[in-house]
């Protein structure tokens, strides 16, 4: 499976180094937020990287809702705890939850299938910071911090009417931002198509801390240091 390189199994334990969950954010996901970068203070697995190894263990489902608890750090110790109601917990060795998934309906296990939506979704996700959220930050006259910037992954969540590895694709079909005080909720849906197939829908919200009122330029030149950091990476001249 395309995930070996981004975790390691040790004991019936799952460990991500912040290497490994840092390059699966630059090279699955396209996701170069600031808190992935392995020698970052404020260093968090992707919660994306979660989504996909609960995806590559169990398969997906027609209905999943997942809902991120808390931020996992460098190498801790993951298990996954099942249940009877269709519950997954990801957690460490002393019971914390970090990730609890609701699933239901038919499973999908085929691999190439299920290899599929998870490139599929991550490329999407990956996009969410900061051009998605750009043009939201404008409508409600806010932004994050630049120097400091905040974007956490609450949940995400989708229902399917078929899975199909071929063509499959996901596009976004609406933003919304709820500022509150110096923290806001923006919920990002989208939409699942394979060609001209309509194949469901799904949504997830990101919550944004240390808002301040909006300056375009100040933004732009945070847009373009992060989009010199993505092509210095890709040319392999990481910084």
């Amino acid at each position: 499976m395309f995930l070996d390189a981004f975790y390691t199994r040790t004991d019936g334990n799952i460990r991500i180094s912040a290497e490994q969950a840092s390059r699966f954010a630059k090279d699955v996901a396209g996701d170069f937020n600031p808190i992935h970068d392995a020698d970052s203070r404020r260093f968090c697995v992707p919660g994306d990287l979660l989504f996909a190894l609960v995806l590559a263990n169990y398969g997906v489902s027609e209905r999943m809702q997942f809902h991120f608890k808390g931020m996992v750090g460098d190498g801790v110790a993951l298990q996954f705890s099942t249940d009877a109601q269709g519950v997954l917990d990801v957690m460490d060795d002393a019971g914390k939850v970090y990730l609890r998934v609701q699933r239901s309906g038919e499973v999908n296990r085929d691999p190439v299938a299920v290899e599929a939506f998870i490139r599929r979704y991550v490329a999407f996700s990956g996009k969410n910071f900061p051009h998605f959220m750009k043009p939201l930050m404008e409508q409600e006259g806010v932004m994050f911090n630049p120097d400091r910037p905040l974007v956490i992954y609450d949940s995400m969540g989708f229902e399917l009417q078929g899975l199909q590895a071929e063509n499959l694709d996901m596009e976004l079909a609406r933003a919304t931002m709820d500022v509150q005080g110096k923290r806001a909720e923006s919920v990002l849906d989208f939409r699942i198509s394979a060609g001209e197939r309509d194949l469901g829908r799904g949504s997830k919200k990101l919550l944004v801390s240390g808002l301040r009122p909006y300056d375009e330029d100040r933004l732009q030149r945070f847009i373009a240091e992060f989009t010199e950091r993505m092509k210095a990476y890709r040319a392999g001249e990481w910084f």
